[in-house]
């Protein structure tokens, strides 16, 4: 049996992909896109996917059940580093953002949501700030990014989706949330900068606070497949470990692909307990729980979720 996955093009899915790691019992077949779908329960190519772990969430909340979530997250990542501004501004704190004028390329995103709960934690809600929702780039589409949590003169997209970055190079946005770097963010010639000069001992101290670095992306499957299947999320979320496992024990020997990839995993772990990246309910309740928070905080929930809610089946098990 053939479990069809889309999938952004991690580096630790090499193993999979090469065969080396397989999923026990069945085929696991990865598509590698550089769109996740906007459509999964209807859309024919796959059974599954990587999807946001808001997206997800709100669907629950909405009563959907059309999905069927794992808490086995493809993509975590800290957000202080995320938000960028401009080179020869004088910005340089999370608390220098109160008042300001900040753009979004989605306002319901996972990384967003997790971005905004960082200025929450500093004082600065929604209502502290201006948000203005559009493209990033004149490349990119121009789709819905305000998925309807519109507030007029607080939270609004941008006329005539005029793209964000080129506006923050002119001085009309002081920060943007960034889900990737732009291309030549890191050049000399690069108009912008991170926000935080040291974004990193700020997200160490962060874990440390909070015990997590953010679920991103988790794994989603269709509900009809896992009920004709019955085994197969499992195997796949198992050799999606053991594909993570496989590559991190390979990075070490084979760490000379850039000139200092060897220090960056020895300060890694020297900043971050060996299970950083545990997946599984247990291991990611605080994080759920949070994020569960942080929706009805900044408005994209009503009442409050729970993560017994995203996930009952775990969380049934996990009380047994």
């Amino acid at each position: 049996m053939k479990i069809r996955l889309a999938v952004r093009d991690w580096d630790f899915l090499t193993p999979l992909l090469l065969g080396d790691v397989r999923a026990e019992g069945f085929d696991l077949e990865l598509d590698r896109v550089a769109a996740l779908p906007d459509d999964l329960p209807n859309d024919p190519r796959y059974d599954g996917s990587e999807m946001s772990l808001s997206r997800y969430s709100l669907g629950k909340a909405r009563g959907e059940s059309a999905i069927v979530g794992y808490p086995h997250f493809l993509m975590r990542a800290f957000r202080h580093r995320c938000i960028i501004t401009r080179r020869n501004g004088e910005l340089t704190t999370i608390a220098d953002l109160r008042g300001k004028t900040i753009g979004l390329a989605g306002w319901q995103d996972s990384g967003n949501t997790w971005t905004r709960a960082i200025l929450r934690r500093e004082g600065i809600g929604i209502e502290d700030a201006q948000w203005r929702i559009s493209r990033l780039l004149p490349s990119h589409p121009i789709v819905d990014r305000l998925g309807g949590y519109g507030r007029p003169g607080l939270v609004e997209t941008i006329a005539d989706d005029t793209p964000l970055l080129p506006l923050l190079e002119a001085g009309r946005l002081d920060a943007v949330f960034m889900p990737f770097m732009p291309p030549g963010f890191f050049g000399e010639a690069s108009p912008f900068r991170q926000l935080l000069p040291d974004f990193r001992q700020q997200e160490v101290a962060y874990f440390n606070d909070v015990g997590y670095v953010p679920g991103i992306h988790l794994l989603g499957l269709k509900a009809s497949f896992v009920e004709a299947n019955p085994g197969a999320a499992e195997a796949a979320a198992a050799a999606l470990d053991k594909s993570w496992a496989v590559w991190a024990e390979k990075r070490l020997r084979y760490a000379d692909t850039t000139p200092w990839l060897l220090d960056e995993l020895r300060q890694v772990a020297h900043d971050l307990p060996e299970d950083w990246a545990q997946n599984g309910y247990r291991a990611n309740l605080r994080m759920l729980g949070d994020f569960c928070t942080e929706l009805t905080a900044q408005g994209l929930t009503g009442a409050r979720l729970t993560p017994q809610e995203l996930f009952p089946q775990f969380a049934q098990e996990a009380q047994q």
